[in-house]
């Protein structure tokens, strides 16, 4: 299916100089105006609009959302949580991945190699919370052997813009 509002595909490598900067000034600015934008990368406005739109419509830009201060919204504490998984456990993987992409205090997770299964970025209110959802919630998922966490002393970077060179 062809998403583009074109009629072209857009692959990685026919993304011109002004598509990459079109991107990368949406990735710091996401609530930029049209006219804002245009300025930026140096197009008309109608021009930056064209590629804005065909951008989207190809699935470039997933989504909008607002970067929110966790500590100031009282979540104190950030944790990566490494869990294994039972072995020969289909249904059970399937219905974690499906149960942890419905956790509120999950904010990413991913599927890996190596000694684990999954690690998750989690957050919590404080250590007893963290201790609360990790014990209570987390390790008790169906199919899951072990739960161990990495509680984070400071963050020296967090980001979701990726590199546009």
């Amino acid at each position: 299916m062809n998403n583009d509002i074109h009629g072209d595909s857009l692959h990685p490598s026919s993304l011109d100089r002004l598509d990459r900067r079109i991107l990368s000034v949406l990735q710091q600015q996401g609530r930029i105006s049209n006219q804002e934008l245009a300025q930026a990368v140096h197009l008309s406005p109608a021009q930056s609009n064209r590629r804005h739109k065909r951008l989207e419509a190809a699935g470039y830009i997933q989504r909008y959302e607002a970067r929110l201060d966790a500590h100031r919204l009282g979540l104190g504490v950030t944790a990566f949580v490494h869990v294994s998984m039972e072995r020969g456990q289909h249904k059970e993987v399937l219905k974690f991945q499906r149960t942890v992409g419905k956790m509120p205090e999950v904010l990413e997770c991913y599927a890996v190699t190596g000694d684990f299964d999954y690690v998750c970025k989690v957050v919590a209110r404080d250590l007893k919370g963290l201790s609360d959802f990790l014990l209570g919630t987390l390790a008790q998922l169906p199919g899951v052997s072990s739960v161990r966490s990495s509680i984070c002393l400071n963050e020296l970077k967090c980001t979701s813009a990726l590199p546009m060179d």
